[in-house]
């Protein structure tokens, strides 16, 4: 897979290209590389963007820069390279990105991101020369570098060897094996802090009892949804109705935990 990064601070992503997954993936293959607009301004004084037409705070990127930018990388006319690879503009107004897309983007062998600055591209750059505009998020961004190592943090991961063990990408939040909803709760040393256990069931060395007890934790996640805060348990409390062998499989809970509606979208309606 090939990764490139139109952005005006190719700086930024120097740090990012030293986290373990991602040397892991470039080693295997992948390539990662990042361009300035800036070098190829037909503008005098490294010009890139421009007040608005109709007026407004901020600046917003030229349509001719970044034609003169993508012509310049690519040799070709940008409105034919976006049938070939692609194209994506960081912007709030775009797809949400999510598990779905990631997966779909983690099959391109090419991509390109153009990042955003100021007040954003000129509309005509998304229309024209991007073949899709996604958004990591309903909030705004000082610029599309962030998003962009969101995207590509995202997209690598999925890939071959990009992880230390292959199992490790698998039952994540969002994932098919998960059904799309969060990921299960997790545990570790000591087995009890502060009077806080962990359930019984992990340690009970049942693994299909284990198993049962993630999926479901994980679907109750989905239930009340993934930006709220799970109830606190209640010491002693158990779910009535669970367990194997006269141990309540899903621990502790609270009394009041029933299914409770996940209320209005906190991003409201998507677009596009």
């Amino acid at each position: 897979m090939q990764l490139d990064v139109v952005t005006l601070f190719p700086e930024w992503f120097e740090w990012f290209q030293t986290q373990r997954h991602v040397r892991n993936a470039t080693q295997r293959g992948a390539e990662l590389r990042t361009f300035n607009p800036r070098d190829y301004t037909p503008l005098s004084g490294g010009q890139v963007d421009d007040t608005p037409f109709g007026g407004g705070a901020g600046m917003v990127l030229r349509v001719d820069v970044m034609d003169k930018a993508l012509q310049g990388i690519y040799h070709q006319d940008p409105v034919d390279l976006r049938r070939e690879r692609r194209v994506i503009a960081l912007t709030p107004g775009g797809r949400m990105l999510d598990d779905a897309l990631v997966d779909e983007l983690a099959t391109e062998p090419a991509i390109t991101l153009l990042c955003g600055r100021y007040e954003g591209f000129d509309e005509r750059i998304v229309q024209h020369f991007a073949s899709d505009a996604i958004s990591v998020g309903r909030f705004v961004l000082s610029g599309g570098e962030l998003a962009a190592m969101v995207v590509m943090d995202a997209v690598l991961r999925k890939l071959p060897g990009s992880l230390g063990h292959a199992e490790s990408a698998l039952e994540e939040s969002f994932s098919q094996a998960l059904g799309g909803d969060p990921e299960y709760p997790h545990y570790t040393r000591p087995a009890e802090y502060r009077g806080w256990k962990v359930p019984p069931v992990l340690l009970s060395g049942h693994h299909e009892e284990i198993h049962t007890w993630r999926r479901m934790r994980s679907h109750e996640r989905g239930v009340v949804g993934p930006t709220a805060r799970p109830p606190d348990p209640e010491p002693g409390e158990t779910r009535q109705g669970g367990g194997v062998g006269g141990v309540d499989i899903f621990g502790p809970i609270s009394a009041d935990d029933e299914p409770r509606s996940a209320g209005p979208d906190p991003f409201g309606p998507m677009s596009g």
